[in-house]
């Protein structure tokens, strides 16, 4: 008490009450957010076909039998796995702090509260033992074929991703952090990407206004020389006073855009070959409308063979180095094939694989893409007569579902996080239509029946094919960690054509072990025995370089002809017998 008899004692504030300043705040933000969800619904309801928005319905998967199969399985060990969890509670016991995953070993647990504080600490635990218990379950099961169960792992090791505790806003110490630091906005701001993404009908990595193709990605100089309905045929300016006097043609894969090879001047593999002395050009494959519903196998090796004579007509050679990425390598074994069928292999003076396959005994997860009930659904996605690309590339995402849809989810959505400028993401989102009946043919004569490798199986524009007539130089390059094209299935080229061969094993996986510029000095590669009987004799031969592999594609380039002429006349583009349509790179790839 005072003097004055009254108490000058004053109640401390409560922490746990917000201000009436944060009250004001946060109900700006919930009005915001309510806005932000009103003004897409109604975009969407003017949108009247709604094409975007209909890859995230998930009633095209529901009458999946497989998906089906998965459902039954999946909700047995969700009922186990919450059993688990509540018995867990019940008993009050701690989890040994052992359990899995450890924070050192997945990053997606890095956050110092997923170890120090107890909450976050018993989720992260219970999470990786249900997840373990999930798998284990899967493998458990009794009755299914080792096909069955393939898929019913890869669906638990996903659903098992998909419901991580880092997924959720609640469960996400580093997103509540966030949240609280920034009042909000950073949720708004996922929440602005995620509807964006919805409109879109994708999932971004980077912002799709980063970048334009030919102004700061697909930069090199050059011109469009020649284009059919399929194709754009890229001829390059040269910059040295001399170049080889046999040209490389470069074959993309026909399910993506062909500046993967071409992304920014530092990382691009045209613009180092052009500063080697090639005379390069690059096939840039038109992506798919309902006008190409009829297009098949045979259109892709007739633009391949068309590819090649017309190089060799411009610059009056009597053959060309030949470059085949992935689906294309593919293709282009086939066309080889099918020129040395008919007495004109000669036309291409060498044959170099990046990351291709012919065999598709060991292709990998993707096989589990190629049963009926899949080609089913590609056929009701595929109506308008081709297949659109962001669905293949939720196929391709969903392989590392963790890396290529979770991570984003939580730095995107729940984090709020700016994206990053990275042109390699750009082009993974800048996807491909697929003429549908080409899609449905290729999967299934060559992943599902594997009828390439069996001679004669497979006709090309009439000729029968069989790989072992192939005579071309091969080099044929593998990632060591490539997951679309795996090293074991890679490695079956050796086995298949007949011709002097040259393997190697690069660092990486199926682009970054591509493109692997010298200048980068990034990861390695690895020679040996090309004569190997085996993947693992080659392995046991092979020794290490440091950096790219490129320096050693050239020089094997130079050992198949070295010789030089003057970069002038029919080297220059447009400068010969084919006129300048354009400059490079082509109205094509920039076609949606």
């Amino acid at each position: 008490m005072s003097d004055t008899g009254k108490n000058d004692t004053t109640e401390a504030p409560n922490p746990f009450l917000p201000s009436p300043d944060d009250m004001q705040h946060w109900t700006s933000v919930i009005g915001r957010a309510q806005q932000m969800m009103l003004e897409y619904a109604l975009g969407q309801a003017n949108d009247g076909n709604a094409s975007a928005a209909a890859l995230f319905d998930p009633a095209k998967w529901i009458d999946n039998p497989a998906t089906k199969l998965w459902t039954e399985q999946s909700s047995k060990m969700w009922d186990q796995g919450v059993a688990f969890w509540t018995s867990l509670a019940s008993m009050g016991q701690p989890i040994a702090p052992d359990a899995p995953p450890e924070p050192a070993k997945d990053r997606r647990f890095t956050d110092p509260d997923w170890t120090a504080n107890p909450v976050f600490a018993m989720i992260r635990q219970t999470y990786g033992l249900l997840a373990e218990q999930m798998l284990a379950t899967t493998r458990q099961l009794d009755g299914p074929d080792p096909a069955a169960r393939a898929k019913m792992e890869f669906a638990a090791k996903a659903m098992a991703d998909a419901m991580a505790p880092t997924n959720l806003a609640l469960t996400n110490p580093e997103v509540i952090k966030r949240a609280v630091e920034t009042r909000g906005e950073s949720l708004l701001k996922g929440m602005k990407h995620m509807l964006t993404d919805l409109s879109r009908g994708q999932l971004s990595h980077v912002d799709p206004d980063a970048f334009e193709v030919g102004v700061n990605i697909a930069t090199t100089p050059g011109k469009v020389i020649h284009e059919t309905d399929l194709y754009q045929l890229i001829h390059y300016a040269p910059t040295t006073k001399e170049v080889f006097a046999v040209p490389l043609l470069i074959f993309p894969p026909w399910i993506n855009r062909f500046y993967i090879l071409d992304l920014n001047p530092a990382k691009s593999f045209v613009a180092w070959a052009v500063e080697q002395g090639l005379s390069v050009f690059m096939v840039s494959w038109k992506s798919a409308d309902a006008s190409m519903s009829e297009i098949v196998w045979d259109d892709y090796i007739a633009a391949q063979v068309d590819a090649i004579d017309t190089v060799r007509e411009t610059l009056d050679v009597p053959a060309v180095h030949t470059i085949g990425y992935c689906v294309a390598g593919t293709t282009l074994a086939a066309t080889l094939a099918m020129l040395s069928a008919r007495g004109e292999a000669d036309k291409v003076k060498s044959v170099t694989f990046f990351t291709a396959q012919v065999d598709f005994e060991h292709a990998g997860d993707l096989k589990m893409f190629v049963d009926d009930s899949y080609l089913a659904l590609l056929q009701q996605l595929s109506a308008p007569g081709f297949l659109d690309g962001r669905y293949m590339a939720a196929t391709f995402n969903s392989l590392r579902g963790r890396d290529l849809i979770w991570n984003y989810v939580v730095s995107n959505y729940l984090l709020g996080n700016d994206y990053p400028p990275f042109d390699l993401l750009y082009w993974n989102g800048d996807t491909t239509n697929l003429p549908a009946k080409w899609h449905r043919q290729y999967l299934v004569d060559l992943y599902r029946d594997n009828r390439m490798v069996i001679p004669n199986s497979l006709s090309v524009m009439g000729t029968p094919i069989d790989l072992k007539k192939i005579e071309t130089p091969a080099f044929i390059q593998a990632g060591r960690e490539d997951h679309i094209a795996p090293l074991a299935s890679v490695w079956r080229l050796m086995d298949h054509l007949s011709g002097p061969k040259t393997f190697l094993l690069a660092g990486s996986g199926h682009i970054a072990g591509v493109v692997n510029p010298p200048a980068a000095g990034k990861y390695q590669y690895w020679t040996g025995d090309s004569n190997a009987a085996t993947l693992d004799d080659f392995v046991a031969s092979a020794s290490e370089t440091k950096g790219s592999w490129w320096p050693h594609w050239i020089g094997w380039i130079s050992e198949r002809d070295s010789a030089k002429i003057p970069a002038r006349g029919a080297r220059i583009p447009g400068k010969g017998a084919k006129k300048a349509i354009e400059d490079a790179p082509g109205r094509y790839v920039k076609q949606r």
